[in-house]
């Protein structure tokens, strides 16, 4: 990913959780829901590589 791109995501990512309703300025809620659903998809993806890997 380039430095570009990168910032682009990150953009994405600021505009996806941003609330003016909050006072910190994000959605805590979907914020977390986000984080967690990552943290599913990779390990996911380390699994996938492990059974692969015959570990």
């Amino acid at each position: 990913m380039t430095a570009a791109e990168y910032k682009k995501l990150l953009e994405r990512i600021e505009k996806d959780i941003h609330s003016d309703s909050s006072p910190v300025g994000i959605d805590a809620k979907k914020t977390h829901i986000m984080i967690l659903a990552k943290l599913e998809e990779m390990h996911e993806e380390i699994r996938a590589l492990k059974k692969a890997a015959n570990i």
